[in-house]
């Protein structure tokens, strides 16, 4: 097996990469879970989230201009995008929002506890380190000093101080204050979703997922047309067509957020609607997909091609080739890391793939799982 080390991508593109993910659009009314009910009003929650989204912009132009001054990379890391100071980053946001209370004129929140930076003892007595060390923490509020927030009394010079000399902290955010409400309804949504999970990803704040505040659940093409919002209109089309041409067929589609951010489409019976969307994932025919190492794609799972071989011979002549080519486990070769061939046949979700659509129907039609064959 390979022992190539992942090659680390340097900061600023892993920013850029991130700052993909945020909703471009959020709508302007939508109904809260009831759990948020005693944070604010329902529109002072929806124009914080507003305020939220937009200081992420903010924070990774910070990250694209100066993260190489606060994000060090692992001696070992485990992805292309793996800095354990957008974690750490993440979890303090998530802590500031979920463990600070509002003042009485509402402009700050103060937080006097913060258990993932605190040293805690388990139930035989046996002291657990802190998630977050001290100094990440000093790094981190220093980086969202930087973004735009406000510590009150924090000492920045302080060589090594404990977290208990930096707790209580006063926050705030001068500029729009509304964002301190949107923090911590998402910051609480994130609790939730953790399902126990006390140190986690940045899945869900760095992206703003706004979408686990609301009661009704979210429309897929909703979340599809944000995630291709970056791409051309062109593009856009193309793909949206696809999607609306394949669930009009039968196929399900499934979101789901991993390294990697995949819509795929699968033939889901109503045996197996339970399953997980990871689950679901590994079922697909074909996926879209947005990650570090391919930017925008379009897998194709293709495992039919012995049964269509004279329609091969008249599809575009990239498709011919990257049919050809087919696809697998880099590893088995021994030429490198894993290299997610395994998803499948890969094509460039760009302008390029538009002189392709009209015979990647017809190739799409040839792998339709074959209970929707008519």
């Amino acid at each position: 097996m390979s022992t190539h080390p992942i090659i680390l991508k340097p900061i600023d593109e892993v920013a850029k990469y991130k700052r993909t993910l945020i909703p471009a659009r959020i709508p302007d009314v939508y109904a809260l879970k009831p759990m948020f009910v005693s944070i604010a009003s329902e529109k002072d929650i929806r124009n914080g989230v507003i305020a939220f989204r937009d200081f992420l912009y903010v924070l990774f132009g910070r990250l694209t201009s100066e993260g190489h001054l606060y994000a060090k990379p692992p001696k070992k890391p485990a992805s292309m995008a793996d800095y354990p100071f957008l974690h750490y980053l993440t979890n303090i946001l998530v802590e500031i929002g979920y463990h600070g209370e509002f003042t009485d004129n509402g402009g700050s929140l103060t937080v006097a506890k913060m258990p993932l930076a605190t040293v805690s003892v388990d139930e035989n007595g046996k002291k657990k380190s802190a998630k977050i060390p001290t100094s990440n923490l000093v790094e981190c509020l220093k980086f969202l000093k930087l973004c735009g927030f406000d510590f009150e009394d924090v000492d920045f010079e302080a060589k090594k101080p404990s977290i208990m000399e930096i707790l209580p902290i006063t926050v705030s955010f001068p500029d729009n204050s509304i964002l301190l409400t949107g923090l911590k309804a998402l910051a609480v949504a994130d609790i939730e979703r953790r399902n126990g999970r006390a140190f986690w990803n940045d899945h869900n704040l760095l992206r703003c997922n706004y979408r686990l505040l609301k009661t009704e659940k979210s429309d897929i093409v909703d979340e599809l047309k944000d995630f291709l919002n970056p791409l051309s209109k062109r593009v856009q089309e193309f793909a949206l067509s696809l999607h609306h041409r394949y669930t009009d067929m039968g196929l399900t589609c499934t979101l789901s957020i991993l390294d990697d951010t995949s819509f795929s489409y699968a033939l889901i019976t109503e045996r197996n609607k339970s399953l997980s969307s990871r689950d679901k994932y590994q079922k697909r025919v074909w996926a879209f997909s947005n990650s570090m190492r391919n930017g925008y794609s379009l897998f194709v799972r293709a495992k039919k091609m012995d049964k269509y071989v004279d329609t091969i011979a008249k599809l575009h002549h990239t498709l011919q080739q990257k049919i050809a080519e087919g696809y697998g486990c880099y590893r088995k070769f021994g030429r490198e890391r894993c290299q997610m061939d395994c998803q499948g046949i890969r094509l460039p979700l760009d302008e390029s793939i538009l002189d392709l659509a009209k015979d990647i129907d017809v190739w799409l039609d040839n792998e339709m799982p074959s209970a929707l064959i008519k």
